[in-house]
């Protein structure tokens, strides 16, 4: 049955999340049961799309990245797929109306990965990341709003400013592995070898800025996703400020981290702040 193969798809994108990240796992599970499984599916889909790129350099990437699109193509055509993953990515696709250029453009940006190393002006730097993880937000968005149009665009702005700042912490959290093992520099004007406390705090107030933003979008969410979504915002920041005390030279020598015992002092905490209405 159709349904038995559904609900395997599934699980193994919920797999994918629990798996790969126990953060965005964890914010994952504070999410109201009736949208949790569609943010499974789309997590499991852009991690298998950025793995290809990131992590398979034993293997012919391109090719592999290739078929995976060409799959992906196939299974939003044709509404099924034998990858579990585009099968669960498909049905959430096809179920909350999300639009085929916001995956276009997150695909665009995971391609560049196979071969771009360095984004030397402002415009090829915010053209990545809208495309890595700004679509992200909106597709993560339409699964909130549950079809409410109006909603989705009063929200969109926010949803991409945090799913920015989600980025760009990313980015500073992993100079290390990028610049050294990938050969990748995706801020522009910085040179990582040389990385001053300058460049870390211009870096920083751009994130900053971000986050200011997404938070009073947060603030609109439904109810079934405020508080999962303020969760991924509270560890998030939490390693902002954790790389913001950190000197410039030891960020691009080592991986700046939040220990689960601090994950769950901000699970507890965020709970408070959102039960008193203090986001």
């Amino acid at each position: 049955m159709k349904a038995i193969f559904d609900s395997v798809s599934y699980n193994c994108s919920k797999v994918v999340t629990t798996s790969y990240s126990t953060s965005f796992s964890l914010a994952t599970k504070m999410l109201a049961k009736s949208i949790r499984q569609d943010i499974y599916n789309i997590y499991g889909f852009v991690r298998f799309a950025d793995e290809i790129v990131d992590t398979f350099h034993d293997y012919d990437k391109e090719t592999l990245f290739n078929n995976f699109e060409n799959d992906l193509e196939l299974a939003l055509k044709n509404k099924i797929s034998l990858n579990p993953i585009l099968n669960a990515f498909q049905h959430t696709y096809h179920k909350h109306n999300i639009e085929k250029h916001m995956v276009d453009a997150f695909m665009k940006s995971m391609r560049l990965d196979l071969s771009k190393t360095k984004y030397t002006t402002d415009q090829e730097y915010k053209d990545y990341i809208y495309g890595s993880a700004d679509v992200v937000g909106l597709m993560c968005l339409k699964v909130f709003v549950k079809g409410d149009n109006d909603q989705y665009e009063k929200l969109k702005d926010t949803a991409m400013s945090l799913g920015s700042a989600f980025q760009k912490v990313n980015f500073l959290r992993d100079l290390k592995a990028d610049h050294e093992l990938l050969d990748r520099t995706y801020f522009p004007n910085t040179d990582l070898n040389n990385l001053t406390e300058e460049d870390k705090l211009f870096i920083i107030n751009d994130i900053e800025n971000d986050f200011k933003k997404g938070l009073e979008g947060i603030k609109q969410l439904p109810m079934e996703a405020k508080f999962g979504v303020f969760m991924a915002y509270r560890y998030y920041h939490q390693l902002l400020a954790k790389l913001k005390k950190t000197p410039a030279l030891e960020i691009k020598n080592t991986r700046i981290r939040v220990p689960n015992y601090k994950k769950a002092e901000l699970l507890t905490r965020s709970y408070v702040k959102y039960q008193l209405n203090l986001l």
